[in-house]
């Protein structure tokens, strides 16, 4: 599986214990646990669904309430909730932590992790909450992770997000999942597609007005005022700089784009625009940069899993000179 053994970066993805697929559905009958059969779906704009491939989380809450119950393992309620690698919509064979509680029925909040062979930025954090057994998760959050040199903000991880009641006599797991944030891919070129200047020595992208974090019970952004960064990559033929989708937190109306141009010389030169789109949950910007030609030169178990595909938007915004 691509990728899927690159677990433990978001949320609580500690495995504290491990079941094989043909252990899935014991129960343990002196507490009367049970662990239910596990589908989920990620919701497609078109009302289709996709099979998820990446990771799951659950955190199960008091029935009608944002309290955190916790989870059993060998017996014992703990704080570790379940968490399901997937690939392919199906519990990937080998490690997971299965969902076991009491027959009751539970508010359950589901946050995955999708991942895909699409091309995306490679290296993204998150801040995860601190969850203790009868937390208000609605009190919690995910938040951006700050860079340690400036005061911008990293990208983040793809998210997708449910709550679901279930009563877990009678209910399975299965639910549909929404994303909870929207993707940015940017591509600087020529108008005519020719090569970049080759005084061009980085590209720095910042984006305005980025939500500085979810709320871990509703999913709903929050302080639309951080600044997230990241650098492009040039193609191999020179005719292009441009990234893998990086995930962003929801933005406010219309973000202010930035584009900061480092030459060779060490001068940096920058240009920014508001863009027409605004970044939202399950949105997925690709976003052309035309700059000008003269950059440079004066200046020398078993289970379904499901997520709902990107809405797709365009945009290009023009540069002829850079300053």
């Amino acid at each position: 599986m691509k990728r899927i053994i690159l677990a433990g970066t978001l949320l609580l993805m500690t495995v504290a214990s491990c079941s094989k697929d043909d252990e899935y559905d014991d129960p343990i009958s002196s507490l009367n646990l049970v662990s239910p059969e596990l589908t989920a779906y990620v919701n497609n704009t078109d009302q289709s669904t996709s099979p998820l491939t990446g990771f799951l989380d659950i955190y199960p809450c008091t029935k009608g309430t944002s309290v955190y119950f916790g989870n059993y393992i060998d017996e014992k309620l703990t704080v570790f909730n379940a968490f399901y690698p997937i690939e392919n919509g199906e519990i990937y064979s080998g490690y997971y932590r299965k969902l076991l509680l009491p027959e009751d029925t539970y508010n359950l909040v589901y946050w995955g992790t999708p991942v895909s062979n699409d091309d995306t930025y490679d290296s993204p954090s998150i801040k995860n909450p601190e969850i203790t057994l009868g937390a208000d998760l609605s009190t919690l959050y995910l938040e951006l992770r700050k860079n340690q040199k400036d005061d911008t903000y990293n990208p983040t991880f793809d998210l997708v997000y449910a709550v679901k009641e279930k009563n877990l006599a009678s209910d399975d797991l299965s639910t549909s999942l929404d994303r909870a944030v929207a993707g940015l891919k940017v591509i600087v070129k020529t108008a005519d597609d020719s090569q970049l200047s080759s005084n061009i020595s980085t590209m720095e992208v910042r984006i305005n007005n980025i939500a500085e974090k979810l709320n871990f019970y509703t999913a709903q952004p929050e302080n639309k005022t951080k600044t997230v960064k990241f650098a492009l990559n040039k193609s191999a033929d020179g005719k292009q700089m441009t990234n893998g989708t990086v995930m962003l937190f929801p933005s406010d109306e219309n973000p202010l784009l930035e584009l900061n141009i480092t030459l060779s010389d060490g001068s940096v030169h920058s240009v920014s625009k508001k863009l027409n789109t605004t970044l939202t949950a399950n949105n997925r910007l690709t976003l052309t940069i035309i700059i000008g030609d003269t950059v440079g030169e004066d200046s020398s178990e078993k289970g379904y899993f499901t997520v709902r595909n990107w809405i797709e938007n365009s945009e290009t915004i023009e540069f002829p000179t850079i300053p």
